[in-house]
């Protein structure tokens, strides 16, 4: 029997126009227009994920994995491609994503649950549970603009744990925050990864991490899917390539 499809992305191209340093400084030397050259950070990715599956992503820094999650989030969108969500609520869980600075924890956490598709009702039903889960104290109800990286990170991951979208997306933070929260939310999310109905894509550099949770991984070399496939075999070529 064939297993049910969370997520299909077919073709994925995602470019960025970057300044030229040397225009740069040219340009305000001189007050002329900065020239602009194309950086291609994803090209031509394609895959599909299963429901349920685990899916760990390597490469190294600039490889193309965070850009690839924010399209997948919705946060922008790719220059050509198809991401299929299969209809599946999807949560992006990064550092610097989601927040808006100038509202409080509280207002925060209502405005990302509503974002996600949930209704008012059923964010502030599972209000209490978030906050008590970051754990930010009096923090909550000041503005995020006041928050450290460790803080907004157990927000972000509070949110996404505890509303639980369909397909979630996790960029980098299960290594953020104090000794207790780690532990903390890597409990949470083995919690959320033995729910066989969701998908969770996790991009990290610690492979231990990818070893224990992740059914199998994508390699993404300079934007380009180098291999994919079960995670032992996958992790073993992306550790010998990187340690030449």
């Amino acid at each position: 029997m064939e297993r049910e499809i969370a997520l299909e992305v077919n073709d994925l191209r995602i470019t960025y126009k970057c300044l030229k340093s040397f225009s740069i400084k040219q340009s305000l030397l001189k007050f002329k227009k900065a020239k602009t050259e194309v950086y291609e950070a994803v090209r031509g990715v394609s895959f599909s994920l299963p429901k349920g599956e685990i899916l760990g992503i390597v490469g190294k820094n600039g490889s193309g994995k965070s850009t690839m999650l924010k399209a997948i989030a919705g946060i922008f969108s790719p220059d050509s491609g198809i991401i299929d969500l299969h209809g599946n609520s999807v949560s992006l869980l990064s550092i610097g994503v989601g927040f808006q600075k100038k509202l409080t924890g509280r207002e925060n956490i209502l405005l990302s649950g509503m974002l996600l598709g949930f209704s008012e009702e059923q964010v502030r039903e599972k209000m209490d549970e978030i906050i008590e889960f970051a754990n930010l104290g009096k923090f909550i109800d000041m503005p995020v603009k006041t928050y450290s990286s460790g803080m907004h990170s157990k927000l972000a991951f509070s949110i996404t744990a505890i509303l639980e979208a369909d397909i979630i997306l996790i960029d980098e933070v299960l290594s953020v925050g104090d000794a207790r929260f780690k532990k903390k939310s890597y409990n949470k999310m083995k919690e959320l990864i033995s729910n066989k109905d969701r998908t969770v894509l996790i991009v990290s550099h610690s492979t231990q991490t990818l070893k224990e949770l992740c059914t199998s991984i994508l390699w993404l070399h300079d934007g380009e899917m180098k291999m994919i496939g079960e995670t032992d075999e996958v992790l073993t070529a992306y550790d010998e390539f990187m340690s030449n």
